[in-house]
């Protein structure tokens, strides 16, 4: 009975925690929103993840501490990663390692909206923006 009781006890939390999801296509920016929308998703001491969506451009920046994989949803956007640029669109994944400047300008009529996960957990404060 001590068993059933701890085992329940450790999964408890895995369970719960692995029924919060959401639907991404739901989400749209609001209405007011002029350049840049972030929606926090889920975060832990491990990764944070985002919905971002773009309506114009993300100004070059990098993340002194954090790496960061972006997955796109929707739109098309030209992306700086380091000395390369390449153009990106929905069904791509992009690796941006910590310390890289990126930035991106998008090119559709629609917003670019992506999934980003930062590892380990991203506050913000590392974020540096650089002068071109």
């Amino acid at each position: 009975m001590k068993i059933l009781f701890s085992l329940a006890i450790f999964l408890l939390p895995i369970i719960s925690f692995s029924q919060n999801t959401q639907s991404l296509d739901t989400i749209n920016a609001p209405a007011s929103t002029d350049n840049i929308y972030n929606k926090p998703l889920y975060s832990d001491s491990n990764s944070s993840s985002f919905l971002i969506i773009v309506k114009k451009e993300v100004k070059l920046h990098v993340h002194q501490f954090h790496s960061e994989q972006v997955y796109v949803i929707s739109g098309e956007a030209d992306m700086v990663i380091g000395n390369k640029t390449i153009h990106i669109k929905a069904g791509d994944i992009v690796y941006i390692p910590k310390n890289t400047p990126h930035s991106v300008k998008v090119t559709s009529k629609e917003p670019l909206k992506i999934l980003s996960i930062q590892a380990p957990q991203y506050d913000g404060k590392d974020k540096v923006f650089i002068e071109k």
